[in-house]
């Protein structure tokens, strides 16, 4: 990421998401290095899920015009 506040695009969260995953379930992590990576992990979803309902939201909306234009 370029800048501390730029949200990755849904691919790089969801791709980091699987890495930080893929991590945990190896278990070589510290306790504290597998807090962190939790944590990071919970925002990455958000991020990820903040995606989704965007893109959920303009579908919708596609679909309503949609329905108004053929009535």
């Amino acid at each position: 990421m370029a800048a501390k506040d730029a949200q990755p695009s849904y691919e790089a969260a969801r791709d980091e998401l699987a890495e930080i995953v893929e991590s945990l379930e190896d278990g070589s992590a510290t306790l504290e290095e597998s807090l962190k990576l939790w944590e990071r992990g919970e925002e990455l979803a958000k991020i990820c899920q903040q995606w989704l309902d965007g893109a959920k939201k303009k579908l919708d909306a596609a679909k309503s015009s949609a329905k108004s234009e053929d009535q």
